[in-house]
């Protein structure tokens, strides 16, 4: 449970950062990134396995990289749910805040969280 919490407060600041590197990835205060994350946990619990295996043979071909892809897709979802707290100006924006949100997170979790709970 302290992992996940920990998890959902570093994918917030890894949102927030986002948000300062890109005018078209709005995000109103840290309780909408809060709250961002946790729909993105959710999203990842339900929505994220269905699309990986539909799209398995594309994500194959491209080495994976398609992943990247169904990331940005519910970024868009999250997007869509809060509404206009958190606004991310395109698809283009939105995959590449998935790349730039992957590689915050495994820093992240690198330094803090696995520190932390080991």
């Amino acid at each position: 449970m302290l992992k996940w919490i920990l998890t959902l407060l570093l994918n917030g600041v890894s949102l927030i950062i986002v948000a300062h590197l890109f005018d078209a990835f709005y995000l109103d205060g840290y309780w909408t990134a809060i709250l961002a994350s946790f729909i993105l946990s959710l999203l990842n619990l339900i929505v994220r396995p269905v699309l990986v295996v539909l799209t398995l043979p594309l994500t194959a071909v491209t080495f994976g990289l398609f992943l990247f892809v169904i990331n940005a897709i519910t970024l868009m979802i999250t997007q869509g749910l809060i509404g206009e707290d958190f606004v991310i100006d395109g698809f283009g924006t939105a995959i590449i805040a998935a790349i730039i949100l992957a590689l915050l997170n495994l820093i992240l979790n690198w330094l803090i969280r696995d520190r932390i709970t080991d």
